[in-house]
């Protein structure tokens, strides 16, 4: 094995200490690099999934408020995608079903009433964390990896030391810069994504928050509609 013995300021370069590095911490880097876009994509997409679905869930909940006409603002807005929306047309279409005979089972259909909408929020805040875990496990992981050609290069060090009998600075110096190196890009790819995943989780549980409550609020309503509407 031979050891580039370069102490210019070139081995600071990212690009230098990559192309120096053992094949192993080469793909160490490599990995963490692709992890971290793979990270970065989500993160994107997830801010824009998130912020989307507040703004316009915020924008439901003031038009539901304004109608008169429960039935007619179903009409309009069964089809929107909005979480809350999604929510609120799983509420009418159970409504729907419980009422369409003629003697109504009013505890059965408040009953069938908050397990289907609480069965719709849950699917709305599985599809709104979709693909989280993946930041998660790239903020536990990349640590590790980076730790992995940490040592790789480490070991690399060592074996220049005995290959060249000597504990000069240029002889170690290689391996552990690209050791230190392999850390960086594990912390580079890990920290964003932790940052990420606990922003978001928060994001989120806020948004569950916000469906219950509308949940909640209009299984009130439909309660008091089932008291005018039919008898057990």
């Amino acid at each position: 094995m031979t050891i580039a013995l370069n102490t210019g300021t070139a081995t600071l370069s990212p690009i230098t200490l990559f192309l120096q590095a053992d094949i192993v911490v080469q793909g160490v880097i490599i990995g963490l690099l692709l992890a971290s876009i793979a990270s970065w994509a989500i993160i994107v997409s997830a801010s824009l999934s998130l912020g989307r679905a507040s703004r316009r869930g915020a924008a439901f909940e003031r038009d539901f408020k304004k109608a008169d006409d429960i039935d007619a603002f179903y009409k309009r807005e069964s089809d929107s995608d909005v979480p809350v929306a999604r929510v609120f047309a799983a509420g009418v279409a159970e409504w729907r079903r419980s009422t369409a005979s003629g003697a109504i089972d009013r505890e059965g259909t408040r009953e069938r009433l908050a397990t289907t909408m609480g069965a719709a929020v849950a699917a709305e805040v599985d599809r709104l964390a979709d693909r989280l875990n993946i930041l998660a496990t790239i903020g536990s992981v990349a640590p590790f990896v980076g730790l992995f050609g940490t040592v790789w290069g480490i070991m690399r060090s060592f074996s220049g030391i005995a290959q060249a009998q000597s504990t000069s600075l240029a002889v170690v110096a290689p391996g552990i810069a690209e050791a230190l190196f392999a850390t960086a890009i594990g912390l580079f790819a890990a920290i964003p994504a932790v940052i990420a995943y606990n922003r978001f989780s928060h994001r989120i549980n806020r948004i569950e928050a916000r469906l219950n409550r509308f949940a909640d609020a209009f299984h009130a309503t439909l309660s008091r509609q089932l008291e005018t509407t039919g008898r057990r």
